[in-house]
């Protein structure tokens, strides 16, 4: 199992993306790696990766960067040889069985849709990730009570008919991670009434409801984190205000707590006290437990990291996209779509 790492996307680069590495192979004695970056960053690979797993990495100099800021089309267009282009590249060529990028999310779906193309009956691809939930160990892996919700921003406007393709899409996710067999989907609306929501939305009710999907109906944002279906669909616009949303109430949450047990010298020890519970709280908060987003109906697997992720965060991104081509995605990906006799894609 080969996973290609753009070495130099994101906001930290190779500080970042080769101490996850070495701590990934640390704990994946059968996994290699395909270290894509600048000349400058691969020679930093010694300072970082132990011999004592070096020998499963092999490296791809590229002369270039995809900005976090630059406009996707241009980067797809001038930026033939960036680390991020021959990441994907590795994919496409069989050289990788998946890609990990922290970089420019824009770029990364475009430049994966021209690369990759789309799965055969998809007309986009969909941003998916595993939310949190009680339960396990919080939900970090899909199967702990944490559901899959896309799409998380890549498609601001979606059609019915889009909406239906990415139900597919997920519970074939859900179903190679937790091999169930029939995995209960939500589609995310302002109520769980069928009279409510916006006519997209009630069309693709309509849709998900023919189908052979286990399709339970509308859920609510309250419903995001309770574990309460495998999957929750939505347009990219809906999922990426939650997920901010999301991210804003984690950070509140924790200096609030913050705040309080400082206010006086007995909230002071009774910090000490709740210490760690504190710390276990915390890190179940943390958004680099959840890292890695799943761009999802291409036809290799690709894996987005946070941008701003720290090291133990890509890491996770790593594991995700090495568990994901360990249980053959691409593969239940294709079958699923064809049974439900999607329609031939118009994206190319």
């Amino acid at each position: 199992m080969r996973i290609a790492i753009d070495v130099d996307g994101g906001d930290h680069g190779a500080a970042v993306t080769l101490p996850a590495v070495a701590s990934f192979l640390s704990t994946r004695p059968e996994a290699q790696v395909v270290l894509v970056g600048l000349e400058s960053s691969l020679a930093l690979i010694d300072k970082h990766i132990p011999a004592a797993v070096a020998t499963r990495v092999s490296r791809v100099v590229a002369t270039e960067v995809v900005g976090m800021d630059e406009s996707p089309a241009l980067a797809l267009k001038n930026k033939k040889n960036s680390t991020l282009r021959l990441a994907l590249d590795a994919v496409k060529h069989g050289d990788a069985n998946a890609c990990v990028s922290a970089g420019n999310t824009g770029a990364l779906m475009a430049t994966a849709r021209f690369v990759l193309k789309t799965l055969p009956g998809i007309d986009r691809p969909a941003i998916a990730s595993i939310m949190p939930a009680p339960g396990g160990n919080g939900g970090a892996r899909h199967g702990d009570g944490g559901s899959i919700m896309l799409d998380l921003g890549a498609n601001v406007d979606c059609t019915a008919e889009h909406l239906r393709q990415f139900a597919v899409m997920g519970a074939a996710l859900s179903s190679a991670l937790t091999e169930k067999a029939r995995p209960t989907v939500g589609l995310l609306n302002i109520g769980e009434e069928d009279i409510k929501g916006n006519e997209v939305v009630k069309a693709a009710a309509e849709l998900l409801r023919a189908s052979d999907l286990n399709f339970v109906g509308n859920v609510e944002g309250t419903d995001v984190y309770t574990g309460r279906v495998d999957v929750i669909v939505c347009d990219g616009f809906v999922g990426n205000v939650a997920l901010k949303s999301s991210e804003g109430i984690a950070r509140l949450m924790t200096q609030m707590l913050r705040e309080e047990f400082t206010r006086t010298t007995l909230s002071k020890l009774s910090a000490v006290a709740a210490n760690g519970v504190l710390q276990r709280f915390k890190a179940r908060l943390d958004p680099s437990t959840h890292n890695g987003a799943t761009l999802l109906g291409l036809r290799g697997i690709v894996v987005k990291s946070h941008g701003g992720a720290e090291a133990d965060g890509f890491a996770v991104a790593i594991e995700r996209a090495y568990s994901e081509a360990k249980h053959d995605l691409i593969a239940n990906l294709t079958a699923r779509v064809a049974a439900h006799h999607a329609k031939p894609s118009t994206s190319e």
